[in-house]
């Protein structure tokens, strides 16, 4: 999940351990940065993975197969597994440490480079920056945490300008909040700012306290029964807890107003 600041620290090497069927990934502490089921390494096993999945709430029922998703920051590959192997979506991954990218060719089922599946290694920053990539992901799923998943490590007011302008209208973007360092208020400010606030909103935080914030491109927000409709699609085609998903879904207008 890590990618790394303008000034470039030191990339912590991924380390694996393993319990009750489950292998996490690590960088070298506690700190879990992914995790994958052995033997269902389809499923999304940890609770922040399956809400960053949330953006399918804000797409129509028939654009959740198509179009291309884009995760910054790999981790153990969730994400690109369920995108690239349930959705069947074109898929880009985004990793700048060699040694998480390994860990997951050799441990996480990392799909191989294809017409569908493309590994980039290099900075996240650098990559929602290239303005030959504007507008052309309809899915952005941004988790960028180092060793220490103290704060994002990409959180800026221009980085989130840049999300924005990696989506294709229509597009829709998740975000991992989460550290003992990150302010929640202050990043949902800056991803208003790039979005919207009427386009954005937030899930109540997990046990562990994961916050994640979704946002819409270009389309208007949809309304709440529309929203039911999509979370009972979504739970019957990807057996996915949209359902709750959806009961714990607010707004950002009253932090927006706030700056």
């Amino acid at each position: 999940m890590n990618v790394r600041k303008s000034t470039e620290p030191e990339l912590a090497p991924a380390t694996i351990s393993e319990a009750d069927g489950v292998r996490y990934l690590h960088l070298g502490t506690p700190w879990v940065q992914g995790a994958m089921r052995i033997r269902k390494s389809l499923s999304l096993e940890l609770e922040y993975i399956q809400r960053m999945m949330a953006w399918m709430l804000l797409r129509p029922p028939a654009e959740l197969t198509r179009g291309h998703a884009v995760q910054l920051g790999l981790g153990a590959a969730a994400i690109t597994r369920f995108c690239h192997s349930t959705l069947r979506m074109r898929c880009t991954a985004v990793e700048i440490n060699p040694s998480v990218v390994d860990a997951c060719k050799l441990w996480f089922h990392l799909p191989t480079n294809s017409p569908r599946f493309e590994l980039v290694e290099t900075d996240a920053a650098r990559f929602v920056a290239d303005p030959e990539r504007a507008q052309t992901v309809q899915a952005l799923c941004v988790d960028l945490y180092d060793h220490d998943a103290a704060s994002p490590v990409l959180d800026s007011a221009e980085f989130y300008a840049d999300c924005h302008r990696l989506l294709a209208d229509g597009g829709a973007m998740s975000v991992n909040l989460f550290g003992r360092d990150a302010s929640f208020e202050r990043s949902a400010q800056r991803i208003a700012a790039a979005f919207g606030a009427e386009q954005v909103r937030s899930l109540q935080p997990t046990r562990e306290g994961n916050t994640i914030v979704v946002a819409l491109k270009g389309a208007p927000m949809p309304e709440r029964d529309t929203l039911a409709a999509r979370a009972d699609n979504i739970e019957s085609r990807f057996a996915l807890p949209a359902k709750k998903w959806l009961r714990m879904m607010r707004p950002l207008a009253s932090l927006a107003d706030s700056t």
